[in-house]
């Protein structure tokens, strides 16, 4: 099969997945943009063709949709949706993590699950992906009621999940107290202590150091590795991020630790520019403590910090950009304004934040550009290792976890890179990225057969 012919194939496939899944954009771009990056793949190793690999990845091995009934603190009754999509399990136990925000609808998971697939066999760890969560809005509501929300949720979660079938972790919405909650109900229900069933749990009973810091931890180092290919470190170097949750928190704080400065920060309300640097002890007590907004911060840190409302954080220059909030946050027009100001390099820490012209545009710049499914992989990196302390029963310290995410991440960075060059698209991290999962996922789908 040619080229061309390779193409239109895979032209043909995407427009019957948008048909069969209609009114779900994320999921569909999603998917194109790792098929638009597979035909030198498939014109190499026809057999992946023949095997209708492409059409069995994009398709869920299962979805699961239930409904979420709770109580408020009035005692009135709500009803939520809640969504686990179990997409692909050839490398292990569906891995991934469980989203609580109003935008969570059947579309966002399967697109978050894919993505999942191929983040998730990056790391080399031995897991495979899925996603879920629920339409719930935690914003507002008591510890009370997000208890008996939770509680709910895995009353009927728990029958789907295990730690050799799926292991769910959080995301948005989903930290520390929701895993608790979450895992409460689960030992309840099945009268087991089975650590392994959830990652991101507390300190004191299962969980592992560093787990809460992976996700931007690891998209700094991701970020460095890109530097140092280009004969430059982190040192000196002007960032701006955007969010201001736990993986926005962490990519700062690990710049900072690497000598760069992070300068910004934001939420739904606009966003921060802080000339002195972020700083990130204020930031947290304002955020994970008193779950305040970034303009408190601005209130609070005097006359370097300035609150911008209703901004684009991407305005600010700066030499690399880290855009750590949610997806498709940074569009074509950011793009420009970023290329203008100068900026080297970006690296993701949310999922798919960058929309596809805006990709496009920073690669025709020569601006280095890490895909999420690459660098923000040091989360589920931290989880699967957590998985592994829950196996054994021991508990790592501080120090060889974040050992571990260092060379987990250098690793990615590598197979990516290799992978690119290997297939004649040197310095492309996102085709690099998309070919070396596919391969490894491929692979083992070939060895296991049709099911």
């Amino acid at each position: 099969m040619t080229r061309l012919d390779t193409k239109d194939a895979l032209a043909s496939l995407y427009a019957e997945i948008e048909y069969r899944n209609p009114a779900q954009p994320e999921f569909h771009q999603a998917v194109h943009e790792v098929l638009e990056t597979l035909a030198p793949v498939l014109e190499a190793r026809p057999e992946y063709a023949e095997a209708g690999l492409i059409e069995r990845l994009c398709e869920p091995e299962r979805q699961i949709i239930f409904r979420v009934p709770w109580q408020d603190d009035r005692g009135r009754v709500h009803v939520n949706r809640g969504f686990r999509v179990e997409f692909n399990s050839a490398l292990g136990p569906y891995k991934g993590g469980l989203r609580f925000h109003p935008s969570v609808n059947l579309g966002i998971v399967k697109f978050l699950g894919f993505e999942q697939i191929f983040k998730n066999a990056l790391t080399g760890l031995g897991i495979g992906g899925g996603k879920g969560g629920s339409d719930f809005d935690p914003h507002g509501r008591s510890d009370a009621e997000i208890m008996r929300f939770c509680q709910s949720f895995m009353t009927e979660l728990y029958r789907h999940i295990g730690e050799h079938t799926d292991v769910p972790a959080g995301d948005i919405g989903v930290g520390a107290r929701e895993i608790g909650y979450l895992f409460g109900q689960y030992r309840r229900i099945t009268n087991r202590w089975e650590a392994g069933v959830l990652t991101g749990k507390g300190q004191g009973w299962g969980g592992s150091l560093i787990r809460p810091e992976a996700t931007g931890y690891g998209n700094v180092l991701f970020m460095a590795a890109m530097l140092r290919e280009r004969g430059e470190d982190l040192e000196g170097q002007t960032a701006v991020v955007s969010g201001s949750g736990n993986v926005a928190i962490y990519t700062m704080e690990k710049l900072i630790a690497l000598g760069a400065n992070p300068v910004t920060c934001s939420d739904s309300g606009g966003y921060v520019v802080d000339d002195k640097g972020i700083d990130v002890e204020l930031l947290k007590q304002i955020k994970e403590v008193e779950r305040g907004r970034v303009s408190e911060y601005a209130e609070r840190r005097g006359a370097s910090a300035r609150f911008v409302p209703n901004g684009r954080v991407w305005e600010v220059p700066a030499d690399i950009a880290l855009p750590s909030a949610t997806q498709n946050e940074l569009d074509a027009k950011d793009a420009e304004t970023l290329i203008r100001n100068g900026v080297k390099a970006v690296s993701e820490g949310a999922n798919m934040p960058t929309t596809p012209e805006a990709v496009q545009l920073f690669q025709s710049a020569g601006v280095a550009f890490g895909p999420g499914k690459a660098a923000n992989a040091g989360g589920v990196a931290v989880s699967a290792l957590e998985m592994a302390q829950n196996h054994s029963r021991t508990s790592w310290t501080a120090a060889r976890v974040e050992e571990e995410l260092d060379r987990i991440m250098r690793d990615i960075h590598t197979t990516c890179h290799e992978t690119a060059e290997r297939y004649g698209a040197p310095g492309d991290y996102v085709t690099g990225a998309n070919i070396a999962g596919f391969e490894r996922v491929a692979d083992a789908m070939l060895a296991q057969g049709v099911i």
